[in-house]
């Protein structure tokens, strides 16, 4: 009988929150972004869960009217390589710019990452969609934000490069043989050699591969380029969608893209990102969602709102009348997100105060007893929406009840692990090592 397939998990530490005021709710720490013994505790708790991952998002550019977190965060890596020594099994994901990186740099870093967590790497490739980066990292003089699709044909020669630099050495390469002097076999090293459009890199990459081959690669863009490009070269993608249909819909498409690129579905992994509250009734979840929203001042969501739409400011606007006409705004930055929230507004005729909320207090379909946010899961995974889920805390400790209360009963049911399948991040997802390409073709050439 064939075995059940098995729900994922992953987990968003998002510091004091992704909204604008959840630090000001009475349970919440206000230094959390930046306060590694409470990432210690949280990885612990995720590793308690049996989840695959933990995910920690950046940016690169912040104004005055950024959200809280985004003001004063650890880089991701730096954080997670300090997580990788407080955790054995769990996966250990973050996000890094291609607009604004180097391959060679990268590729080094997330080997470093995968070699020190025993093969739990895993890299969300993003193209930075907030122009204000640019300013960041002007060279010469100047600080243009690349059009929305040149960024991504930046990062689709960019991952070509860091992935060949992965392969530089062979699984075998290394000898170190005290006896006979030999260190590593000249013949099982490989330099790149790779000239293209926007890099030229020569390498060997100076670390070789880990157990689980090459870190994981995560994408998260939407929009028509975007699904393209996770679709041919993503082994996961996180999106975001508020209703189950969108979010089937979401699913077939990418995982259809996937098959016409020669892949097979299976081979990407779809994540939605959900903020379960949980309460023991559904009247006191809906109280703790209400207690969070009522923190955040129409001030606060109209900067949030703006974030999406290059900084916009939206104050300038009447707040009760039919939310504005922006044109083209937005189109270079967070463009699907853009889209669908200039959509909404103009069928639904809704008004800049309601947007703006809508925006900064989202309210999912996974508020209630953990029962019924179990269903919920059940429901989606079991509908062809989802392989697994990205949990966000939607409250202070939403985690720890997810972990305490939710996850007992999705094991009950038999949809989710009760111990890890593997100490890699591939070997519990379910996904194959890829093979060294030189040895690959060695093997192609060799006679049999």
């Amino acid at each position: 009988m064939a075995k059940q397939k098995q729900l994922k998990l992953g987990a968003l530490l998002h510091g004091v929150g992704g909204g604008t005021s959840m630090w000001r709710h009475p349970d919440a720490q206000p230094d959390a972004s930046v306060n590694f013994g409470l990432y210690k505790n949280w990885i612990r708790k995720a590793e308690e869960g049996k989840f695959d991952l933990i995910f920690i998002a950046d940016g690169l550019y912040i104004t005055e009217k950024s959200i809280p977190h985004f003001l004063n965060r650890f880089e991701p890596i730096t954080l997670l390589s300090a997580l990788a020594s407080v955790s054995r099994h769990i996966g250990l994901v973050g996000t890094l710019s291609t607009s604004y990186s180097d391959p060679f740099t990268v590729a080094r870093q997330f080997a470093s990452l995968d070699q020190l967590s025993g093969g739990r790497a895993g890299w969300n490739v993003v193209t930075s969609p907030l122009e204000g980066s640019a300013l960041n990292y002007g060279r010469n003089g100047k600080t243009e934000h690349p059009e929305h699709d040149k960024r991504y044909r930046i990062a689709t020669e960019f991952l070509e490069v860091t992935r060949g630099l992965w392969d530089s050495w062979e699984d075998d390469a290394f000898v170190r043989n005290k006896e006979t002097g030999v260190f590593f076999d000249p013949a099982k090293l490989h330099t790149l050699n790779h000239e293209g459009e926007f890099f030229t890199v020569k390498g060997p990459l100076n670390i070789a591969r880990s157990k689980q081959g090459q870190p994981v690669i995560f994408q998260a863009g939407a929009s028509e380029v975007g699904k393209n490009y996770a679709s041919k070269e993503a082994d996961a993608v996180f999106t975001g969608h508020e209703r189950l249909e969108d979010a089937a819909a979401f699913y077939k498409d990418v995982k259809s893209r996937a098959v016409s690129y020669g892949r097979r579905p299976d081979e990407v992994l779809i994540f939605p990102g959900i903020s379960p509250i949980i309460g023991r009734t559904p009247e006191e979840a809906e109280l703790k969602y209400r207690e969070v929203a009522s923190l955040v001042t129409i001030e606060n969501a109209l900067d949030y709102l703006g974030r999406f739409f290059e900084h916009h400011d939206f104050s300038q606007y009447p707040l009760d009348e039919p939310f504005p006409d922006l044109g083209d705004l937005g189109k270079n930055s967070f463009r699907s997100g853009t889209d669908k929230i200039k959509k909404d507004a103009r069928e639904k005729g809704l008004t800049l105060r309601e947007v703006a909320l809508q925006a900064a207090t989202p309210r999912g379909d996974f508020i209630g007893t953990p029962e019924q946010v179990a269903d919920r899961i059940q429901q989606w995974f079991e509908g062809d929406a989802a392989d697994g889920f990205m949990i966000s805390a939607g409250v202070p400790r939403g985690l720890e009840d997810f972990v305490e209360y939710v996850v007992p009963i999705l094991q009950e049911r038999g949809l989710y692990r009760t111990e890890y399948e593997s100490d890699t991040l591939r070997g519990n997802l379910g996904l194959p090592v890829p093979e060294n390409r030189y040895t690959k073709q060695k093997a192609l050439v060799t006679p049999t």
